[in-house]
């Protein structure tokens, strides 16, 4: 390890020599490599992590460019995962980066982050964050929520066996429309804040000063200046951390989705009744494409596909036979 590359990090106390060794031997996994994911990612490869795992099933669009800080315009239409695990390479040789481009889900997430020190989320949507959070009660693995949208910021960190769990704090996934990146945009600054404080807390775990954590759920509105710390405990009926029922890792709790026969089309259906306001969706949905509705259904086309929209949250995506991407333009337009 070259120290001198560190050496402004190794002055800070608390990490010193010894704590910069440590991150030197650490395994992190980030899921997801939108704004969230490629601000941690260029945070712990300068820090010196030893190792980084890059998981995203996206490619990089125009749209990102403005937050996702290591893609350049050079990189669109290329994998996240490979465009960022390029980039990082460059900035540190001594790290390990490894970019996979992969769809993680209940039948990959253990593969994918089993042997790794800490996991940190760079998603978008709590579908995958319950996901991330029974694989990593499961296996023992620290892992930090992350989330920002529009000027909103917020972030968890959850130690298995210690600590409140994702489920502790939001017992329910949040039910009907949710505010996306996609319908209300977001602010780089907000994005900037909620991956600074996640790569605090990774430091923390990974050079063993877990007494430092700040324990909370920590949200930070940074256009409003509203800022709130609210306790995490630990809910003794929670049905992951206490119960172990990991319903979302045995595919119980995810969004079902079914190809339908010769229509280049995929239906989803999520697994809690969803009723959903076709009007207030459809005011959502107009500034993207043109709308059409009646009592019982909304249409929309967006670009190269069609997303159908039943009042009970079933959708049908027309444009593609790729369950990921129906999943995908999903939870951009209706959120989780």
């Amino acid at each position: 390890m070259n120290l001198e590359k560190y050496s402004r990090q190794i002055l800070f106390a608390p990490i010193g020599r010894e704590g910069q060794e440590k991150l030197g031997r650490a395994r992190v996994a980030i899921v997801g490599c939108g704004a969230l994911g490629t601000a941690q990612a260029n945070a712990l490869v300068r820090a010196g992590v030893g190792r980084l795992r890059i998981l995203d099933r996206d490619y990089v669009e125009e749209s990102n460019l403005q937050r996702q800080l290591l893609f350049d315009e050079d990189d669109q239409n290329l994998p996240k995962a490979v465009a960022a695990e390029r980039h990082l390479r460059r900035v540190n040789s001594e790290v390990e980066v490894e970019g996979v481009v992969a769809d993680v889900d209940a039948l990959s997430i253990e593969g994918l982050v089993r042997g790794f020190d800490l996991i940190l989320d760079g998603t978008d949507n709590f579908e995958t964050r319950y996901l991330i959070n029974d694989a990593a009660l499961k296996l023992g693995i620290p892992w930090i929520y992350g989330a920002a949208v529009g000027s909103y910021a917020a972030t968890l960190t959850v130690l298995p066996g210690r600590t409140a769990c994702l489920a502790c704090v939001f017992p329910e996934r949040p039910q009907g429309l949710q505010d996306t990146c996609d319908t209300v945009g977001v602010i780089s600054p907000a994005v900037a804040w909620a991956a600074a404080v996640q790569v605090a807390e990774a430091f923390k775990i990974l050079t063993g000063q877990e007494g430092e954590l700040h324990g909370k759920l920590l949200a930070f509105d940074i256009w409003k200046n509203r800022w709130q710390q609210v306790a995490a405990p630990v809910n003794p009926e929670c049905r992951a951390c206490r119960k172990r029922q990991f319903t979302y890792l045995e595919g119980e709790g995810l969004a079902r989705t079914a190809l339908l026969c010769g229509r280049n089309s995929v239906q989803i259906r999520q697994p809690e009744n969803q009723a959903l306001d076709l009007q207030a969706l459809r005011a959502r949905l107009e500034p993207f494409g043109p709308v059409r509705a009646n009592d019982y259904l909304l249409r929309c086309r967006l670009d190269a596909y069609e997303l159908t929209i039943f009042a009970d949250g079933r959708a049908i995506v027309k444009g593609t036979d790729n369950p990921a991407v129906a999943r995908k333009i999903y939870a951009q337009y209706i959120g989780s």
